[in-house]
């Protein structure tokens, strides 16, 4: 038990996202009406592939300076879920702009430079299927994982602040968190960025497990 408590309270916290996110009352705000409820899910697919791309890059120093192939995996595999959390992130994003910006893909400066700090992390998976030596692609992968940690924060939190923005919190445009998420809307966002992280950490570790299996296996043969 005290091993899967995390994972309880996971499914817990997702399964009270997803009904509460639906059914609960939320602020009635022109334009936005119905579809705030997708800050429940689009908001806290960001928090979570920023969480395991966090992780990932901590393996990454780790590998560099242990040389173990063991953090090697741990990065590579925190790194491909926090990729898919990015999809879905930009998914739920481009949803919710088609109903509020008109279109879903606008060219707004947040949209293009996330999907750049996107392509950067899709590069990390090209780079490692082009190398068949374990050491050299863990080691090259660790430092451009560095690297790709590095260049996502000025991509996502500082140069769309630099210019005008239909992004909440971006280009002077006032974050939700200011004006519109409510007390009632804070009982379900905040839980909901927790089920959604352990969720993301729940897929890593199975993976991660899968992809130690196939190295220790592949060792032996």
């Amino acid at each position: 038990m005290r091993k899967w408590w995390w994972k309880i309270l996971c499914g817990l916290l997702v399964i009270y996202t997803i009904v509460a996110g639906f059914l609960m009352p939320v602020p009635r705000l022109d334009i936005l009406n119905e579809t705030i409820r997708n800050l429940y899910f689009h908001v806290p697919m960001w928090f979570t592939m920023i969480a395991l791309f966090s992780g990932a890059f901590g393996y990454s120093i780790k590998y560099l300076r242990s040389g173990r192939l063991q953090d090697d995996i741990y990065a590579a595999q925190l790194t491909n879920v926090g990729i898919l959390f990015s999809i879905l992130g930009m998914l739920t994003g481009m949803e919710w702009g088609k109903y509020t910006w008109g279109a879903a893909w606008s060219n707004d400066p947040k949209q293009l430079c996330t999907a750049m700090c996107m392509l950067i992390y899709f590069a990390y998976n090209i780079l490692r299927s082009g190398m068949r030596d374990e050491e050299k692609r863990a080691r090259i992968s660790a430092v451009y994982n560095v690297f790709a940690f590095a260049m996502m924060f000025p991509l996502i939190f500082v140069l769309p602040r630099m210019v005008d923005s239909l992004h909440p919190g971006n280009g002077g445009n006032p974050a939700f968190a200011k004006y519109d998420l409510d007390s009632g809307m804070r009982l379900v966002f905040w839980p909901a960025n927790a089920g959604w992280i352990l969720l993301g950490c729940w897929i890593a570790s199975v993976r991660i497990r899968i992809a130690l299996l196939d190295h220790k296996r592949n060792s032996i043969f």
